[in-house]
């Protein structure tokens, strides 16, 4: 949805084609912080009334070891650099109340998707939608279609390099409406394992709590995740701890992968089709308005100059602030996180570690550059 809007800015004819219904997309439970160039974009497409109305703009992060917190002054390390938290449904909102006013043509309920001759002058997407099978030929395909989706799958495996990384836990997380517990998130390191305290709302708050892939949600009761919860912030922060009934609770995985490269003829990979990066650093959605970004300049040289050079140039492009962003999430992952194969020396690094960040500006500093985003 970026990217149509940036192309039809640009006066550049697209379609959205969408497996699902604007109700299922805009009622997904995804990410919540904006990096400083998402919320840059969003101003620039004229979609961020509600984004500046309500968005809850956070100049510091902190870290919490064993209850002991540490405070990272984003902006100031960064030169004023901020992120922004704002969910991604509520993104998803903006883009497509916009795309109504702009005739940005979405495709709803699509299913079958097929595409064809990606390597040709001239490919083609087949789908089966309300008004039966459908055909569009097109100039360019840009897969921003997910993981699972059959994007990556139309480029052969003999082009293809995938490289991965998958965690030994994953995150349980909830929703309630009650006060969050700081102003800003807290990613706590706990002897018990990793927690998160972050939120949607002033009135709404996000909450994680690191967890073993065997684990069920029938065995998380609400009384069971807030004590734990206040366990691994911390006696000081669970003191402010407001608890009340969740409304939605979920187990994610969490994994680091990268499908190299993120172009094949005429088909371009955007987003979670490309990469995936563990939660821990805010990069995901962050990444794909990155993507596409690029690709919106990309396109607009091709059309206005005939110019392939950003085409062309597209995939390492877009890898180099890929890479940055996987080495980030994988470190921050690390340090915050209880790892089953660790051992007291490993603790005694991880400890190490944050109390060096605690104390040195310089490590600091490379924190904040890469929370709120490297630039494109």
């Amino acid at each position: 949805m970026f990217l149509a809007h940036l192309l039809n800015q640009a006066g550049i004819e697209a379609v959205v084609v969408e497996r699902k219904d604007r109700e299922y997309v805009e009622g997904r439970v995804r990410a919540g912080v904006l990096e400083q160039v998402t919320v840059d974009l969003m101003r620039r497409l004229s979609i961020s009334g509600r984004l500046d109305e309500i968005g809850l703009v956070h100049t510091g992060t902190n870290l919490s070891l064993d209850g002991r917190m540490i405070h990272i002054d984003m902006a100031s390390l960064t030169g004023g650099s901020t992120v922004t938290v704002y969910g991604q449904q509520e993104v998803m909102k903006d883009l497509f109340d916009a795309a109504e006013k702009r005739d940005v043509r979405v495709v709803w309920n699509a299913s079958d998707v097929t595409i064809q001759d990606a390597d040709s002058a001239r490919p083609n997407l087949a789908w089966h939608g309300e008004n039966g099978a459908e055909r569009l030929e097109c100039d360019f395909i840009v897969g921003c279609d997910g993981f699972h989706g059959v994007s990556r799958s139309a480029i052969p495996p003999r082009v293809q390099k995938t490289f991965e990384r998958v965690y030994p836990f994953g995150w349980l997380g909830i929703l309630a409406d009650v006060p969050p517990v700081d102003h800003e998130l807290i990613y706590a390191n706990h002897e018990r394992g990793f927690a998160l305290a972050s939120m949607r709302s002033p009135t709404r708050s996000r909450y994680y709590l690191q967890c073993g892939l065997d684990e069920e949600l029938a065995d998380w009761s609400d009384e069971r995740f807030w004590d734990e919860l206040a366990i691994r912030l911390g006696p000081d922060v669970a003191a402010r701890l407001t608890r009340g009934p969740s409304f939605e609770k979920s187990i994610a995985p969490l994994r680091s992968f990268v499908s190299e490269p993120m172009r094949w003829g005429r088909l371009f990979l955007a987003g979670d089709a490309a990469h995936i990066v563990p939660p821990t650093g805010a990069k995901g959605m962050n990444l794909a308005v990155s993507d596409v970004t690029m690709l919106g300049e990309a396109f607009e040289e091709f059309y206005r100059s005939g110019s392939t050079s950003g085409i062309d140039g597209y995939s390492s492009r877009a890898l180099a602030r890929v890479w940055k962003a996987e080495r980030f999430s994988w470190w921050f992952t690390s340090l915050t996180h209880r790892f089953p194969n660790m051992d007291g020396f490993d603790r005694r690094i991880q400890m190490a570690e944050i109390d060096y960040i605690s104390g040195s500006a310089a490590a600091q500093r490379a924190l904040a550059e890469n929370y709120v985003g490297l630039p494109l």
